[in-house]
């Protein structure tokens, strides 16, 4: 009987050319992926065929592509967008160096934020800031300076504390995560030099933290261009309230959504290019990242 040892001392011949060349060639068939490809295809072909001829006008899809009501509500959009999502990172980066703080109240206080914020819809959030004046009739010092809610916290103000505050609870997670991701030792070098917390978390935890802290943020700008449309729940002349303006006027609901649905596509775009070259930046010299080592 052959046993496994008998075989491995068998001398292994190295292959004959001629014989390699009497080999009979058979080219691999990959039926699934053909069958996806064609899967897809159709649904392609299906879809387009639906839209071109179900009941849209496309002249009324380009004459609102250029529409004055429709780009100021895209102005309007990014100036959401650009404020909410800074007003979202200063209180994250503060929430999360409240939640490392070896402080009991500091800690608890953030802690009790992020549970607040991301555990309630946005939507709700935002209603529950337009209709603040139930609540606080008169804000303001008392005695000094008051003023009446109901004209202070207008469509715009209302928006941005719901979605910046919102943000910045999401945000915290994913700066406490970055700020965890740079190594003990760097905090311990800072400390060794006699370099202040603050200090130190600028210039040396920070920096590189960054690296983890991008993609994600990037991730979530492009999720505050689309979160903006609720804000035209309370009045605020986003760009889906600007559609749905005219869409109530001429009855062209598709054709408006369209239009905004077109404009969107556009920003993310935009927004995804920015991200992926700030983080190739952010990752030169590191390996795995995309970076040349």
């Amino acid at each position: 009987m052959t046993t496994l040892a008998a075989i491995s001392r068998v001398p292994v011949r190295d292959e004959d050319p001629a014989d390699m060349a009497r080999l009979t060639h058979v080219r691999r068939h990959y039926y699934g992926r053909y069958a996806a490809a064609a899967i897809m295809l159709a649904l392609l072909a299906w879809l387009g065929i639906a839209f071109s001829r179900g009941q849209i006008d496309w002249h009324v899809v380009l004459r609102f592509i250029t529409s004055p009501l429709i780009l100021r509500g895209l102005l309007n959009t990014v100036l959401m967008t650009v404020l909410a999502m800074a007003l979202g990172i200063a209180l994250g980066i503060v929430a999360a160096i409240m939640r490392m703080s070896s402080n009991p109240v500091l800690s608890g206080s953030s802690r009790l934020y992020v549970w607040f914020f991301r555990g309630t819809p946005a939507l709700l959030q935002l209603l529950l800031w337009f209709n603040l004046a139930l609540v606080f009739p008169v804000i303001g010092i008392p005695g000094f300076v008051e003023f009446k809610t109901v004209d202070v916290m207008t469509p715009f103000l209302a928006a941005l504390l719901a979605l910046g505050i919102n943000q910045g609870a999401y945000t915290s997670e994913v700066v406490r995560a970055g700020l965890l991701s740079v190594d003990a030792g760097q905090y311990e070098a800072a400390k060794a030099i006699g370099m202040p917390g603050l200090q130190a978390l600028r210039r040396i935890i920070l920096p590189q933290a960054l690296r983890v802290i991008v993609p994600p943020i990037g991730n979530e700008l492009i999720g505050m261009v689309k979160l903006t449309s609720l804000a035209s729940v309370i009045q605020y002349a986003e760009m889906m309230h600007s559609a749905e303006n005219i869409y109530f006027a001429n009855a062209r609901v598709i054709e408006l959504l369209l239009v905004g649905g077109f404009y969107y596509l556009v920003l993310v775009t935009l927004l995804s290019a920015v991200q992926s070259r700030l983080e190739k930046r952010l990752a030169r010299g590191v390996a795995g990242f995309g970076g040349k080592v």
